[in-house]
């Protein structure tokens, strides 16, 4: 079967939306980027978003794609056949890179580079972790979590900032889409905030960690850990049902971190960029 696209979030929503509950973990983070552009449309950019899903001859949906530009285009678990059939459908369109899980990574990659006439390189595995339960460490850092709020704003945009840019992303987020749900967790030690957690509103029943910063003169001290439980039992306290979060497995200290938190692990993947 071949590829369909659309830039309609609706029609996506109403075709993909069965698919993508079926697995709320693995699809963590496309059930919030799809909520988030139902809501607003320019939720990622100013750009037209593009989805897409793949289907048996049966009909059924089997693996999707999404693409906010200028950032990567996203897949889920993709049939073997999915991922030529992917490079086919996308052909013409500018993309900067893919995010995919670990087993497709090389096919796409191979077949892009050979239709778009680019190179490939790999920017970053990730891994995606699920708390199983949650372990609190013996002896807690000094200080206390808060939730962010609007005379935070600068702090966060330069965290932001300084967290897209030393894990290589070419991004920026405004504070504001996460301040308005009290989505932004900090660990203030008694004198001033020393580290932030993100987490996502709920998708079926699942909250992602998303972003865990801490200023480089403040690391090794413990706050990313107690600013990632006060998220974590945040969301909990929500009503979720389970927390998810990735990592880089490039950094050995943050994966340690949330295995001794109780975050077990469930699927890899990998993020290509495309250059000419």
């Amino acid at each position: 079967m071949a590829w369909q696209l659309t830039e309609d979030v609706e029609t996506f929503h109403a075709t993909a939306g069965r698919f993508l509950r079926a697995r709320p973990i693995e699809h963590t983070n496309l059930l919030t980027m799809v909520e988030a552009l139902r809501h607003d449309l320019r939720s990622y950019g100013p750009e037209a978003p593009i989805f897409g899903w793949w289907s048996t001859p049966a009909g059924q949906v089997a693996g999707v794609l999404m693409q906010t530009p200028p950032y990567p285009v996203i897949f889920s678990e993709l049939p073997t056949p999915a991922v030529p059939a992917a490079v086919l459908a996308l052909a013409g369109r500018p993309l900067p890179g893919a995010n995919l899980p670990a087993s497709a990574v090389d096919g796409f990659s191979a077949g892009w580079r050979s239709r778009a006439r680019v190179r490939a390189h790999v920017v970053r595995r990730t891994r995606l972790y699920r708390l199983a339960t949650l372990v609190l460490p013996p002896t807690p850092p000094p200080g206390s979590a808060r939730y962010a709020g609007p005379d935070d704003r600068e702090l966060l945009r330069g965290w932001l900032r300084a967290f897209h840019d030393e894990i290589g992303e070419r991004r920026s987020d405004d504070p504001d889409r996460f301040l308005a749900y009290g989505g932004i967790l900090l660990w203030d030690d008694g004198r001033s905030p020393v580290s932030m957690a993100i987490r996502s509103q709920p998708a079926v029943g699942t909250v992602r960690i998303q972003m865990v910063y801490t200023p480089p003169v403040q690391r090794g001290r413990g706050y990313a850990g107690a600013v990632t439980i006060a998220a974590t039992q945040a969301a909990l306290g929500s009503g979720a049902e389970s927390v998810v979060l990735n990592t880089d497995l490039a950094n050995p200290t943050s994966n340690a971190l949330y295995q001794r938190l109780g975050f077990r692990p469930v699927e890899d993947r990998v993020i290509v960029e495309f250059t000419a």
